[in-house]
């Protein structure tokens, strides 16, 4: 099979789109299909890291006003022309917001079939950004993903959220996890005694710092006595985050094993933003053996098992982060046994397993579109 992956972002960028479309590539790599990226093109610089398995054709870029480590592409014929090139299949839409709707219009035109992954709450964007805007990101989002043959949810609450707003064809795909590289025995005592050298309980959160993520949430936590908080990511949030969390550690971007080895080397896991589709991060952290803490929203709905892999609290609510901080803390018997029941939860949601589900979910869109012609 031949797929052109057109993707919003992609490594050497470090966020939840890149990482699913980098894992897809190599995932049809590793089972003989012959896949082709979109992106555009990385800030100067900033070369690619060299992980990608298959070609990458890039597009000129600029960074997005306010948030410079987000890239937009520009208009260009490169995309057209690498579908045509590389007599694609089926075209892959990652998140479809920018570059993707060039590639669903060019796809419509060339006849070829469109599988748009709905990845990024643009409607919780547009109220955390703009305070307003929910209904035009919804009239968006129902005009890109309508006039693709298929729609991929990542978690029940965002296929709710589809199909409750109008959009078609929707079914659900998540996401999966490197468990051999996320694992409890990468804790790093010596990490440890860097980031908590009082011995202190060390709550971590990994993501962006970006003000839909909600970081401050974590202040109540920062005051508890005995706790430290380590927050992993950047982003534009940060300056004002250092401010906001006094006494917290703030490690910079990780990736790789080096991230594995933070993970592993909290003793829980928060994460704070409400808006998340499906919450990557608190997969990994279920696979590093931590507890975890995530707001009972969005697609930490079905990650964490209140009461069993983690406490889900109200979005947020700072003092119920606390809390549930609070809580955890005080008792290392049921950290203990949530951090092995949300390793044993993930064991199997491989990027293998997830891979092929994607794969079937091509087979159906081209046979649909075969038996439609064929009619």
């Amino acid at each position: 099979m031949r797929v052109v992956i057109v993707t919003e972002s992609f490594p050497p960028d470090v966020n939840g789109v890149a990482h699913c479309a980098l894992q897809t590539a190599r995932h049809l790599v590793d089972r003989g299909h012959a896949p082709v990226v979109v992106a555009p093109a990385p800030a100067p610089g900033h070369k690619p890291d060299g992980c990608a398995p298959c070609p990458v054709v890039h597009v000129p870029s600029l960074p997005l006003p306010g948030y410079p480590q987000v890239r937009v592409a520009l208009p260009s014929r490169r995309l057209a022309a690498t579908l045509v090139e590389h007599r694609a299949d089926v075209v892959h839409l990652a998140s479809p917001f920018v570059l993707g709707v060039r590639g669903m219009a060019a796809a419509a035109r060339l006849g070829i079939p469109a599988v748009a992954v709905y990845q990024t709450d643009l409607a919780g964007y547009a109220r955390t950004y703009m305070g307003a805007g929910e209904a035009a990101a919804w009239r968006r989002i129902r005009s890109v993903h309508g006039a693709a043959d298929l729609t991929l949810a990542p978690s029940s609450a965002a296929l709710h959220d589809l199909e409750t707003h109008g959009v078609p064809r929707v079914e659900l795909w998540p996401r999966g996890v490197d468990t051999a590289r996320f694992r409890p025995d990468r804790r790093d005592e010596a990490l440890r005694h860097e980031l908590a050298p009082n011995g202190e309980l060390i709550v971590g959160y990994v993501g962006r710092l970006a003000p839909e993520k909600q970081v401050e949430l974590l202040a109540g936590a920062c005051g508890l006595e005995g706790v430290r908080v380590v927050i992993v990511g950047d982003g534009p949030s940060r300056p004002g985050l250092e401010q906001a969390l006094p006494g917290a550690v703030f490690l910079g971007r990780r990736t790789g094993d080096d991230l594995a080895r933070v993970f592993a080397s909290f003793d829980v896991f928060a994460h704070t933003g409400p808006f998340e589709t499906f919450c990557q991060t608190a997969q990994e952290a279920m696979a590093s053996g931590l507890p975890v803490v995530a707001p009972a929203a969005g697609g930490p709905l079905d990650l964490v098992a209140h009461g069993h892999t983690g406490l889900l609290v109200p979005p947020r609510d700072a003092t119920a982060v606390r809390d549930a901080v609070r809580s955890l803390a005080a008792d290392p018997g049921l950290r203990a046994a949530f951090g092995a029941a949300g390793r044993a939860a993930v064991e199997g949601r491989t990027w293998a397993a997830v891979g092929d589900r994607l794969i079937g979910h091509y087979t159906r869109v081209l046979t649909g579109r075969r038996t439609a012609v064929a009619a």
